[in-house]
């Protein structure tokens, strides 16, 4: 319940950062959007029927981990993606 409402919230997050970014652009402004998709958490294990389910239908066939998550995060908002 509520995946129809959890998918329009995404597709209106791309479309946001999209418009920003053609908005932005010419300032020298960057936009990024980083969505992961299921995440090891403590309240969203990979263990539980669900997960093997979800597992199933993604392409890695596995929970992304928080640390890869923010170092993608940090080198896209490090000083090197200035130029």
């Amino acid at each position: 319940m509520g995946g129809g409402v959890y998918a329009m919230s995404k597709a209106a997050l791309i479309g946001l950062v999209k418009g920003l970014a053609c908005d932005l652009g010419p300032r020298g402004i960057t936009i990024n959007n980083v969505q992961p998709g299921p995440m090891e958490t403590d309240i969203n294990p990979s263990t539980t029927d669900f997960a093997k389910i979800l597992m199933q239908i993604m392409a890695l066939h596995r929970y992304g981990a928080g640390e890869k998550i923010a170092l993608l995060v940090a080198y896209l908002a490090s000083p090197s993606q200035l130029t």
